[in-house]
């Protein structure tokens, strides 16, 4: 910029030619460059705050376009971090088959301690025990004045103790952030889901991990972040679940018996609709597994998957349908059942002298041992084998929980003919009840093999055909007859057809023979008979009633009433309308003229 200068010589020179002072020359040209100076200055001055006020414009906008943001959104709470290595904190729900919940997660606290820090550890240890009647006094007293720097006081608080533990007033005593798996609906359920606990922990963090059950076998995928918003759909029904297990339990306890289970499947897809097995556990409360004795004695164990009994009579009608598939016998083929069977030492009885024959029908009605040993002669032992295998009663169930990889059927070391005989009517073969439902439904759904699920996911395509339909239909209606007129009496139930076979089987001693007086007790059905939809396997361990002046053990006694029971209450839940069986002709015919 050219400056101008205050006095120039022009008009200085011409100001004194004409008389006037020099000096205001100066003084208006130093009164201009003053106004300029001013000018730019305000000019510099009114840019920056423009510029100021357009930051602080774009600061609010940005603040507010926030607080927006976060007022649409659903409130969370903040998840902590543990230094070091994440953590894993977050586990996908668990849902029954119409998306109730079974298992999710719950925001707790646990309670850690650093002694160093405590100003009071009498009184802390006083007042904890106050709050928490398990704890002892005198073990925390040792621990906050000992050496040690941390330790774990409760790994999951409630609100209310948490809010008591913080009224102490003691320094020392500190809260970590948890999630804790909750199981809002305690034991139902229970054997399915398994349970879940703690692995890696930080004092901020704490990593969810199954245990047991589907909780197990689907640790990963419930683990897994990218998934952690998609709960994983089981084909329990809650509804029927529990309904299941409150029959189950009423008729565990009139029987008398030492443990229960029930297994409700769809005969068609092997959707497992209700599995139970009792005595069961609260999940919340999960008890320690037991370190001696038998394992059957724990609550922990499943009876439906990993108890392997023999099932007696419920295996007689594989023999019969693997014979009509054959072609050996028809339904109206007389079969021998003079006894006992004799083979080498061994002799074959049947419960009640049934005469010199019955028919094929009839051996399967009033069970017949010898009737269905004989049968199962002319079958043989390989053939009998390759069936069995062909309907899963060989090997362990590709089921979705972590105890059925364990549930090997126990096969006889050597499968001979007597093998072949005592099998036919379920001896010398253990399985386990959901083996038995499996086998039902694949020999009773029209000869299509099922596999047992416990995941919903999709449609299931149908299995290979393992018998044709018309030996299905023939072993249906002799299951049917059972029901109408033979041993299973007791599990009619009005407006459903009920078709199915019982079986007591002696219950072996641990080292070796059979008590005399302790039965597995079972009732294999399927309901309606005339258009099958649901298999039911239900199982009692060491019943027995009073009824007719003596006790009575068999299943038809036991077994059969409960089932009845659970087909009762069960039936309208699954959406099964009752149907008016046609009554029967009574011999009088109405004629018009």
């Amino acid at each position: 910029m050219t400056r101008v200068p205050l006095r120039p010589l022009a008009r200085i020179l011409d100001a004194r030619a004409k008389g006037e002072n020099p000096d205001l020359i100066e003084r208006e040209n130093l009164a201009r460059r003053h106004e300029a100076m001013r000018d730019k200055a305000r000019l510099r001055a009114e840019g920056r705050l423009v510029v100021l006020a357009g930051m602080f414009f774009v600061a609010f906008a940005v603040v507010g376009i926030r607080m927006g943001a976060i007022a649409s959104t659903e409130p969370t709470e903040p998840r902590a971090q543990a230094p070091g290595a994440q953590i894993a904190a977050a586990r996908a729900d668990i849902v029954d088959r119409n998306g109730r919940v079974l298992a999710t997660n719950l925001v707790t606290h646990a309670l850690y301690a650093q002694p160093p820090m405590m100003v009071n550890p009498e009184r802390a240890a006083r007042e904890l025990v106050k709050i928490f009647p398990d704890l002892e006094e005198d073990r925390l007293l040792g621990w906050f004045t000992g050496e040690r720097k941390f330790l774990w006081i409760k790994k999951k608080i409630s609100p209310e103790q948490k809010q008591a533990v913080f009224d102490i007033g003691e320094p020392g005593l500190l809260f970590g952030p948890r999630e804790m798996r909750l199981y809002p609906n305690g034991p139902i359920a229970a054997h399915v889901l398994g349970g879940a606990s703690f692995g890696r922990e930080g004092v901020s963090s704490a990593e969810v991990i199954g245990v047991a059950g589907i909780e197990k076998a689907f640790d990963e995928r419930l683990r897994d972040p990218a998934q952690a918003g998609e709960p994983l759909r089981l084909t329990l029904d809650l509804t029927v679940q529990a309904a299941v297990e409150r029959v189950l339990a009423g008729g565990m306890q009139m029987m008398n018996a030492r443990g229960a289970a029930a297994v409700l499947m769809d005969a068609h897809t092997g959707e497992i609709v209700a599995l139970a097995s009792l005595p069961d556990f609260d999940p919340n409360d999960r008890p320690r597994p037991l370190t001696k004795g038998d394992a059957s004695d724990s609550p922990l164990f499943n009876r439906a998957v990993q108890g392997l009994y023999e099932l007696g009579s419920t295996f007689k009608i594989f023999t019969v349908a693997q014979a009509l598939e054959l072609g050996q016998v028809s339904p109206s083929t007389m079969i021998n059942t003079r006894g006992p069977l004799t083979w080498g030492k061994f002799r074959i009885r049947d419960f009640h002298d049934y005469g010199a024959q019955l028919s094929v029908t009839d051996v399967i009605v009033e069970s017949s041992n010898i009737g269905t040993a004989r049968i199962a002669m002319d079958i043989g032992a390989e053939r009998q084998r390759a069936f069995l295998a062909s309907l899963g009663l060989t090997e362990p169930l590709p089921v979705e929980l972590i105890e059925a990889s364990g549930s090997q059927p126990l096969l006889p070391a050597n499968w001979s003919e007597l093998s072949t005989m005592t099998i036919s009517y379920g001896h010398g073969l253990s399985a386990s009840p959901l083996h038995l439902a499996a086998a039902y439904a694949s020999l009773l759904n029209g000869g299509h093999r099922v596999m047992p699920t416990l995941v919903r996911q999709g449609p299931i395509a149908r299995g290979p055909r393992v018998l044709s339909e018309d030996v299905s239909a023939e072993a249906r209606a002799m299951l049917r007859a059972v029901v109408s007129r033979g041993t299973a009496s007791f599990g009619e139930v009005e407006g459903y057809a009920v078709a199915g076979k019982t079986g007591s089987a002696d219950k072996p001693k641990p080292n070796g023979g059979y008590y005399d007086d302790k039965v597995i007790s079972t009732f294999a059905s399927i309901f309606p008979a005339n258009d099958p939809r649901y298999v039911l396997v239900l199982t009692l361990d060491e019943a027995q009633t009073y009824a007719l002046g003596e006790t009575r053990r068999t299943a038809g006694w036991t077994a059969v009433p409960v089932a009845a029971e659970v087909i009762r209450r069960v039936a309208p839940l699954l959406g099964l309308k009752p149907e008016i069986e046609p009554l029967t002709p009574t011999g009088v015919t109405l004629t018009s003229n």
